[in-house]
Parts: C-alpha cells; structure tokens; sequence
C-alpha cells in the first residue's frame, strides 16, 4: 500500500520521537536536556553502558554514535519491534489518533506531482526576488526600509516582489515550460470559471515566502501596497502543498531555534515574525492569516512545550489571546502548556521592538502570564461579584471551562489554583470581593457572646458552636468522617460502578487522612478494565471484607447488598450531593462568621443559631447523654470509640501493600 507523502509528513509531525523511543530506553539524565530536545541514552541496538545514542526531538531523528544506527520513528519502531513498514505506521498512527489513509493506487504519481508542484513555487520565487530589484518595485524597497530591514535581512527572508502586471508571472512560467495547469494547481495563478484568460492571484505585492517545517516552498503570503487593494494581506490558497490551518510562517528556523534553547514565540503577523527574529528572538512564528487551529497548536508544542502567545496590544489581539484558552484547554497535558503575553496598548512587537528596543521585547516575554491567569481574567473582569448569586454564576462557569480539560491530573490541578484565586479575591469564606474585611477584628473564639453593635445598641449574638464546626463538624470523629466512609465504603463494596464515579472521586476532598488512601486506590482501579479485580489485587481481599463486614458499615443496604449496581449508584449519588451540600452549608456558617463585625441587624442571630443546630449533631442530643454519641448516615448513634475503630480499619487498607507486581 502507498502513502500519500502529506500523510507520513503529518504522522512525523505530530509524534515525538523521544516519547516513541522512550518507551525502549533510559534517559541520562545528567547528559540529557529535555528542555531543548537533545537526549541520550545507552543504546538499544548494542550492549553498551554509555549513553551514546543521541536523540533530536525537534527535527525527529536519532543517531548513535557507537553502532551508527539511525533513523526516524518509523525506522526505529521497525528496528526495535521486528515490524515491517505498514506495520509500524499503523502503530505509530494510533499512537497519534490519525487514521490510516484509504488505499490509494496513484499515491506514488501523487507524491511525483508534488514534487513537481514544489519546483513550480521555487520558479516563481526566482522570478518574483528578480522584480524586487526592478524600478517597478523602487515603493516596495523604500516601505522595507522604512520597516528597519536592511538587504541582508531582505535576502535571509527571501523578500519578494510581485509586479502589478496581470500576467508576469504566467508569461515567464510558460517560457519555463511550465503549463498554466500546474500554475494553477499551485495557487500562483486564478482561471476563470467563464474561460476567461487566467491571470496572476499575486499583483503589486510585497510577498514573503512560506516553508513547511522541512523546509520546502509551499506558499506565499502578499502585502499590498496599494491602501485602497480590496485585502491588505492575501495568502496562497488551499493546495495540495498548502493547508494554512496546519502551517506555520517561519516553521523550520524557529523549531532549529528552539532547540537552542531560545523561547518560542507566536505573533501575529509576518512583519512581527522577521521583527523579533531579527532583534535575537529567533524561535518565532506566526499562524497564516487565521486563529491559531488546533493542528497549529500541536505543531507549536512539538517545538517547545510551553510557548509564548505574544499577540497585539488592541482590543482585537486581546480578544484573541483570550479566545486561544477555548482552544487550548482540552488539548493541554501535563508539561504542554501555554503563556500569553499581551503587548502594550496599540503597539505590536515590530511597533515595540522598533520603539524602545530588543529589553522592552524582552521584559514583555519574560512577563508572560499563565493561561490560568487569562482564565481568570476572562471569567471576573468587568463583573460584578456582589451577591451569592453572582459568584455561584462564576463558580458555574468555571467548572464548565475547567471540565473541558481532559487531562483528569491537570483538571484536578486546574480547579486548586482556581480555588486560590477565589480565595484571594472573596476571603477564605468565599465572601465579598474587595480587600481583607477581617482586618482589625478580633478572632473568633468559640463561645456564645454579643458581638458589635446592633441598633438597639445590644449587638448581635454570636451563638455557641463548637470549634471542629468552622471548618468541618469534628474531624476527630464526626458525621462528616462517616459520610466520607460511607461513600468510599459503598464503592469498595461494588467496585462495577467506579468507572462511572472517577471524575467525583478524583475531585472529592478527603478531609480525614486515613480515607485518602482508599481513595486513591478507588481510583486506580477505576482506570482498570476490570475495577473489581484490580482493587482486591490494590488492597488484598481480607481487607475489603473487613471493610464490609464492619459493624458501622454494614448497617448500610448499599453495602449490606454488595453488588447491586443500582442500589450502589443510587446511594453514591444521594451520599455526595448530601456531602457537598453540607460542605455549602458549612462554608456559609464560616462566611457568616467572618462577617460578623461589619453587620448591623439582627437578623443575623437567629440563621447563626440555626445553621450551628443544623452542623453541629451533639446539639441534637438528649442533655443526659455524657458520651461524645455521633450521628451516622444511616440513623444511628454511634460513640467515638467505636467510630475510631473505623479509621483505624481504613488506615490499615492505606497501610497495606500491593501484592508483588502489583508494585505503583
């Protein structure tokens, strides 16, 4: 079976040999730097104890400096798994969520017409870097210079120049024996539909040369000089060598640049690209003429792993920077992120560089910001965030941005830092926005007392709670501890439904550390194919039967009837909406608190009393009962010795270890 030759250019785009051939070798560290794409290890093709087996992860080949074994991806997975070539393009094409091309019996006249459509575009080149050097072009070499380039530059870009003549071009390929057709076929000239005579896309046009990442003309991309022309800007066309969603002006210097260790930056524009490369910012790149599409990001992130998005300083590139993070957060991975750096107001970085120098560039770049931070950005300013309602509008939103993130650990991750920043901006209670209300107040202290004053000059009441209740009612041994216990012990019991409750195990917070390691183990085997097996291989049989049969959760029908996938699903639900209800509650009574100084009515007395009724179970109690009794899920009381027995049965689940081979 042939390939189409885009196809193989694709596959070896989007892999990283280094993740191909790590999976057969161990890195050296020491002589290694991921960073920058260059790795080495002890090789796999010989006995040996050096690491004399270089990998270039930027330009996708290896060589080893002992057996002189080299290659690409392919090459080296056909080596190293005895496989033939489909065989191995098939693999690596999983691995890269491509799917393999249709059989294609002309694949190899194809791939000889590209070529020869790639001869076509360095002919035209040719012909159009003869015109800039023309009188036609005297306004053309005046804007350049005026734009700060110098010939060396205009030679080092390949600057061209197109002359306002409808048919230039043409003329001269004909004479080149090149046929209107193959003209045609590479975007330099339009035929029209009616039969009219073709004639040049490209007229009085400064042109700038486009390459793919090996380094072969595919495209152009036109300014035009006169300020009335219909498009400031016109690219070549979609072609068979051309796919301006999937290219990137400047690809190949910027990638070798990379791996040099400069910063990755994508600008806007050609003028920015040339601009910063020549100020020393030679990682540079720009989209074509689009948004940056999700292939361009892809292509970004085989370059450096965290680039820079330096977009203009106007409304519009600020509306695209903020646009990428749609874009970014369901393809972001542990280690391939983004950071944003938004240009001074009404300036670009041609604009900065050319005004206060390559330091002023510089400090911009060094000051990027996380895509976090966009995020944030994006979601409160300008908003008012005054009221419950309001700031449960964002909380809505937030998780709905968050969970487009399919990287579960960065979700996780993703969802703290958010909290932080809510943290910063409404308190510790999630209260009002603005400032640290606290300051100057005294500290809560746990005991019934009149705070402030009220209108009749009494104050307001602050009514007993105890002091687990601020932040969760008796850590030591509370309803809180049991309903975590329940939920996890119910999953334990019916481990058939943990694929159905990974992402809420993964974002439930244990708050009593001996759940957390049952929690973990939880979700390790929901990620197995069979969660049941998988977690008595985790933590042994007779702990889970103990787990089960213990009398504080054996009362439970969830777990009395193990394996009834409906009665399990349906507790678990009901347990983690009641959890996170009580959470709420919780985190309301802390808000309250906190803001107890500043408020006049009171009104405020009574919902304090209540809500501490509410959270605090001992409350509840008969006066005459002396013993710290706890109020389980299920109903009934249990005392605190009992209850510790059940953290100490947990604890001892977190404690055990995997059978051997079952080692994480």
């Amino acid at each position: 079976m042939s390939l189409p030759p885009t196809f193989l250019d694709d596959l070896k785009t989007r892999l990283s040999l280094g993740q191909v051939v790590g999976r057969k070798v161990i890195w050296d560290r020491k002589k290694s730097n991921p960073a920058k794409g260059d790795l080495w290890a002890p090789c796999p093709f010989h006995q040996e104890k050096t690491a004399s087996f270089h990998v270039d992860d930027r330009k996708g080949f290896y060589y080893c400096f002992g057996c002189h074994a080299k290659g690409d991806a392919v090459s080296f997975v056909r080596e190293t798994e005895n496989m033939g070539f489909m065989e191995a393009i098939e693999l690596l094409a999983r691995e890269a969520g491509m799917e393999m091309p249709a059989r294609d019996p002309r694949a190899a006249e194809k791939a000889d017409e590209r070529a020869k459509l790639t001869d076509v575009m360095e002919a035209a080149l040719k012909f159009y870097r003869l015109q800039l050097k023309t009188g036609a072009a005297a306004e053309a070499r005046d804007y350049l210079a005026g734009r700060g380039l110098t010939p060396a530059a205009i030679d080092r870009w390949e600057i061209a120049f197109a002359p306002n003549d409808r048919t230039a071009l043409s003329r001269h390929l004909q004479g080149q024996g090149i046929s209107t057709a193959q003209a045609d076929e590479a975007g330099l000239v339009i035929v029209p539909d009616d039969g009219g005579a073709p004639y040049d896309r490209f007229r009085g046009r400064i042109l700038f040369p486009i390459r793919d990442g090996r380094g072969r003309l595919i495209a152009f991309g036109g300014r035009a000089m006169d300020p009335n022309a219909r498009a400031k800007y016109l690219n070549s066309p979609e072609t068979p060598l051309f796919d301006k969603g999937r290219s990137l002006f400047n690809h190949q210097r910027a990638r070798e640049a990379a791996g040099k260790g400069h910063p990755l930056v994508v600008a806007e524009g050609y003028m920015d690209v040339i601009a910063l490369a020549e100020a020393g910012f030679e990682a540079a790149v720009a989209p074509l003429g689009t948004a940056v599409t999700a292939d361009q990001l892809q292509l970004l992130w085989r370059i450096s792993d965290e680039p820079v998005i330096a977009l203009d300083g106007d409304a519009a590139g600020q509306r695209a920077a903020l646009r990428v993070i749609d874009l970014a957060l369901p393809l972001l991975e542990a280690g391939k992120s983004l950071r944003v750096a938004l240009m001074p107001e009404g300036q670009d970085p041609d604009d900065l560089i050319r005004a206060k120098g390559r330091e002023a560039m510089s400090d911009v770049i060094e000051g990027a910001r996380p895509l976090i931070d966009l995020l944030w950005q994006r979601e409160t300013e300008g908003r008012v965030l005054d009221s419950p309602e309001r700031r449960a509008a964002l909380d809505k939103r937030l998780r709905e941005v968050i969970g487009t993130i399919k990287d579960r650990s960065l979700r996780r991750h993703y969802g703290e830092e958010i909290g932080r920043l809510r943290r910063e901006a409404f308190g510790g209670g999630g209260g009002g926005g603005g400032g640290d209300r606290r300051e100057g107040r005294r500290e809560w202290q746990p005991r019934g007392e009149w705070r402030g004053k009220g209108r009749d000059g009494r104050g307001v009441f602050l009514p007993a709670v105890r002091a687990e209740s601020r932040a969760t009612i008796m850590v030591e041994g509370g309803e809180d501890r049991m309903q975590e216990a329940a939920i996890l012990g119910i999953l334990a019991a019916t481990p058939a439904v943990l694929p159905e409750f990974l992402s809420e195990l993964e974002m439930f917070d244990c708050r009593h550390p001996p759940h957390e390691a049952l929690r973990q183990a939880l979700i390790r085997a929901a990620e197995a194919k069979e969660p049941g097996v998988a977690l008595e291989a985790e933590v042994g049989a007779q702990a889970l039967e103990n787990l089960r049969s213990d009398r504080h959760l054996a009362v439970i029908p969830a777990i009395r009837r193990a394996g009834d996938a409906a009665l399990a699903r349906l507790s678990v639900a009901e347990g983690l909406a009641g959890l996170k209800a009580r959470r709420g509650h919780e985190a309301a009574l802390a808000e309250a608190m906190e803001d107890i100084g500043e408020v006049e009515d009171e009104w405020l007395t009574r919902r304090l009393e209540e809500a501490a009724a509410a959270l605090d179970p001992t409350r509840r109690l008969e006066a005459g009962d002396k013993r710290a009794t706890l109020t389980a899920p299920n109903g009934l009381a249990v005392d605190r010795e009992e209850s510790a027995a059940l953290d100490a049965l947990i604890g001892q689940l977190g404690q055990m270890k995997p059978p051997k081979g079952r080692q994480r």
